[in-house]
């Protein structure tokens, strides 16, 4: 009798989803199989890459596009169930009568910026085998020229919006989830300069704003912000009642629990159900998420857990939390963006968008890890948060000519309501979102 396990995958993700500009998806495969981590690095573009060779698979990842796993076991061995979403592995596995085997928290989040290795065994397999791909160099800037690292960041930022619009969004509507922030309002910008150099008509362009009962901070903003600069014309406000907003909705889309990137999934699942129901056929939306992570510009002292000596001594700390060696590694959930994405990601893909974030790929983020924060700042966290808006307004200025306005920073899930508004409609403890998250499945 053959006592020998047989290994089975199974591959539920959308390679039509990748956008790959320097080679096909099956090339991109096969680099990710050869386990060079030089040349994964070199796949230009956002991707979920999944390669089987026998019993070894390795998956690679940008930050804009999720892999999540499952070992499920059978009789004659183990399979491995890979997916972009966790209910989509829950579904799979109540077809095959194998649900009894799920829960949450033994689903996996392969992190942004590794290969993932896995070698199917049989039982109990091993853990993952982690090789990073993508290692920018620190502090390589001058600090004595903001204007400079501007040019380099923005510039970065926009080369990958020319591209975008070239090869992905040729034709069609594009929309910009705008507040009027430092990245809105730059990803705005940009893409305007950028239809008009490619030939293009502005026309494409609109900035959908969010507004939550008439009121919210961020309206007003993004109204002055297009004054300033004569271009009130491309403002299309989303107007929408208290009622249509659930925190339970954000939950079961983007399925986690922190309490932060449910406030802004809410927002943005409002925002973009507000956009399809006005425009049925509308596809492409850019965004500003990840400019934050990139100029480290989140407010420490709402973190305990945070220092800035920590946010500042580790390199991507927000895009990839503490790092897949270290204790608080979730392999559940990876770290930092690579894990909040889902906010951003999930509520676009579900209603048939297809979203862009220009800022979360690793040849802008390289630029952005770069500078040299501890000589700009000095460990002060003013100077930090007051750099981010120096380098993107030279690095606008620098790119498109545009005086680009800068206000205060104030998060996207703040802007769009009143604050009595925002108060009621969100539990005030985590423990509410995790109970409804776990009821999912149930």
């Amino acid at each position: 009798m053959n006592h020998q396990y047989v290994s089975k995958v199974i591959d539920l993700t959308h390679p039509e989803k990748n956008v790959i500009y320097n080679m096909t998806h099956e090339e991109a495969v096969n680099v990710v199989k050869s386990g060079d981590i030089e040349a994964v690095r070199k796949i230009d573009g956002q991707f979920s890459l999944v390669s089987v060779e026998g019993k070894t698979i390795r998956m690679a990842r940008s930050i804009g596009r999720p892999i999540r796993y499952f070992i499920a076991k059978r009789p004659e061995g183990p399979q491995l169930i890979i997916a972009e979403r966790i209910d989509i592995i829950f579904d799979y596995l109540k077809k095959e009568g194998m649900d009894n085997q799920f829960h949450p928290s033994y689903t996996r989040m392969a992190p942004a910026h590794y290969i993932t290795k896995i070698e199917l065994l049989g039982c109990p397999d091993p853990n993952p085998e982690y090789y990073r791909f993508f290692t920018p160099l620190r502090n390589k800037f001058s600090p004595d020229n903001p204007q400079q690292i501007g040019e380099y960041y923005i510039g970065a930022a926009y080369n990958e919006i020319k591209k975008w619009l070239s090869q992905r969004a040729k034709t069609g509507p594009i929309g910009v989830s705008f507040s009027a922030g430092i990245d809105s309002g730059s990803i705005f910008l940009l893409t305007y300069h950028a239809l008009k150099e490619l030939g293009e008509s502005p026309s494409r362009l609109k900035a959908f704003t969010l507004s939550v009962d008439g009121d919210g901070a961020d309206l007003m903003q993004a109204r002055k912000f297009l004054e300033k600069l004569n271009l009130e014309m491309f403002l299309e406000p989303i107007e929408l009642e208290y009622s249509k907003l659930n925190w339970k909705d954000a939950v079961k889309v983007v399925e986690d629990y922190k309490p932060l990137d449910i406030e802004c999934a809410t927002m943005n699942l409002a925002l973009l159900q507000g956009i399809r129901e006005k425009y049925p056929d509308w596809k492409f939306i850019l965004d500003g998420d990840g400019g934050d992570e990139n100029l480290k510009d989140y407010p420490i002292e709402e973190n305990p857990e945070l220092t800035i000596r920590s946010v500042l001594n580790n390199l991507m700390l927000y895009h990839e939390g503490w790092g897949v060696e270290s204790i608080k590694h979730s392999l559940t959930y990876s770290g930092g963006l690579s894990r909040g994405f889902m906010r951003t990601y999930s509520p676009a893909d579900l209603l048939g968008f297809e979203g862009f974030s220009p800022f979360t790929l690793p040849n802008v983020i390289e630029i952005s890890e770069g500078i040299p924060y501890i000589k700009m700042t000095d460990w002060d966290h003013k100077k930090l948060y007051d750099l981010k808006g120096q380098i993107v307004y030279h690095g606008v200025k620098a790119i498109t000519g545009m005086e680009m306005p800068i206000f205060e920073k104030r998060r996207f899930q703040h802007g769009a309501a009143s604050k009595a508004t925002f108060k009621s409609l969100f539990p005030e403890s985590e423990k509410a979102y995790r109970k409804e998250f776990l009821s999912i499945y149930e």
